[in-house]
């Protein structure tokens, strides 16, 4: 028995089927992105990669039953995808790999350090890959689908929900990317400090829609993604730092926006604990617990944001703070300083003009001056957020509000039909029965 294969002592040499898929699950989950990017900065082919990591990942159904469930179990796929990777560039020979490519890669491809001080030093091998991905020769649409599928962990049909695009469509634009890394020969390595900068706009729009997703998952049985939301901040922290120390290359503008980026995860993430009851069950805003936020987190997102806000260099991020720390600085759902906010959202707008955007300044609109201000400015919305459920959910909103429940109902119906995450679906359902004032 190889060392990879040893198991802990206390594990059942035999481990049945249930205990296995359920490690393969928790491991797929935790440990997938790691173990795909370190191989890919192996062997510098991402579909050579791919194959190999589902190949392990099959492998280890039948040994892990055989011989127990590994201490490490990513280490012990990690191991068993190099040794799958070598097998198909021995027997393949469609794949063209050059084993010297790796002497001629930049110094720290092939280590992972604790203490760093240079880019070439970063701890994390999905964020090299990340760099990869958000190479200026992808298209934009290209770099953030494909981090989000290789780093963020995200399927195609999640990835899709959050560029409000069909799954076919998404599909096709990851095949497409792999396809140009491939054939243009992109390196799997951070660039050199001079390159960062005209990286950094991809690699934010990454971070943010792998959070977005954790955030308010688009399907599934839970309404966060804990493990999304974690993987966003960490990288985003890791980035923040590396920025800091890279200043020379990195104009104001652009180490402002990864702060605010920052900020405004950390402003969001501090009241997961109240977004949802024992039961699983969602808790609006206005009703959450406000004692029960996390508020170190709250505080240092709300010292990120200012520190932003003071290089007088504002951007989409830093307002999106901006709005976060409001509600964070409310002690009770009526003290919320809607009319700031809205005002927020209309600076935003002139920034980042997107129907998302329109829709939140909205609903702001709608807290702060009524309604039926509200409702006005949704309706050029109708069109191109038709299969978007928060438009439905603010619309319904409104409505009853203004005591209209008929077509209030009708709203929620049409959100329950755009709606494929199973919390999400249970509350619309219960203010179909029961509608909230």
């Amino acid at each position: 028995m190889s060392g990879h294969d040893k198991v802990c002592p206390d594990i059942p040499i035999m481990s049945s089927v249930e205990q296995v898929e359920q490690a393969l699950s928790h491991t797929h989950q935790q440990e997938y992105s790691q173990i795909l990017a370190t191989l890919i900065a192996q062997v510098g082919d991402f579909e050579l990669a791919e194959e190999a990591v589902q190949d392990a990942f099959a492998a280890a159904i039948i040994a892990w039953q055989e011989r127990g469930i590994p201490r490490k179990p990513g280490a012990w796929l990690t191991t068993t995808a190099k040794r799958k990777a070598i097998d198909r560039i021995r027997h393949n020979r469609t794949i063209s790999y050059d084993p010297q490519d790796a002497v001629n890669r930049p110094p720290g491809q092939w280590h992972v350090e604790t203490d760093y001080d240079s880019i070439d030093d970063i701890p994390d091998d999905r964020l090299k890959l990340m760099f990869t991905c958000c190479h200026p020769s992808l298209p934009m649409a290209q770099r953030v689908a494909l981090t989000l599928q290789t780093l963020g962990g995200l399927t195609t049909e999640e990835i899709a929900a959050a560029f409000l695009t069909t799954k076919a469509t998404m599909a096709q634009r990851l095949v497409r990317a792999k396809r140009k890394i491939k054939q243009a020969g992109i390196p799997y390595y951070v660039p050199p400090a001079h390159l960062l900068t005209e990286r950094i706009e991809g690699v934010l729009a990454v971070i943010y829609l792998i959070f977005t997703e954790g955030y308010a998952a688009t399907a599934g049985s839970h309404l966060i993604r804990h493990e999304l939301c974690g993987n966003a901040i960490r990288l985003c922290r890791i980035l923040e730092q590396l920025v800091r120390q890279n200043r020379t290359d990195v104009t104001d503008a652009q180490y402002a926006e990864v702060l605010g980026l920052l900020a405004m995860m950390l402003l969001h993430h501090s009241r997961w604990d109240t977004r949802t009851d024992e039961n699983g069950r969602i808790i609006l805003l206005a009703d959450q617990e406000r004692g029960r936020w996390d508020q170190p987190m709250i505080q240092e997102g709300i010292a990120l944001v200012e520190k932003a806000l003071r290089m007088r260099v504002a951007g989409a991020y830093q307002l999106q703070a901006a709005i976060s720390a409001l509600h964070a600085e409310a002690k009770e759902a009526a003290a919320t300083d809607w009319a700031q906010i809205a005002a927020l959202y209309n600076t935003l707008l002139q920034l980042q003009d997107s129907d998302i955007v329109r829709l939140n300044r909205a609903v702001a609109v709608s807290m702060a001056e009524g309604a039926p201000a509200g409702l006005h400015l949704l309706t050029p919305l109708a069109q191109p957020l038709a299969e978007y459920a928060p438009y439905h959910l603010a619309k319904a909103n409104m409505l009853t509000r203004l005591g209209r429940a008929a077509d209030a109902q009708a709203a929620l119906q049409t959100a329950l039909i755009h709606t494929d995450n199973a919390v999400e679906q249970q509350f619309i359902r219960e203010n179909l029965i029961s509608p909230q004032s």
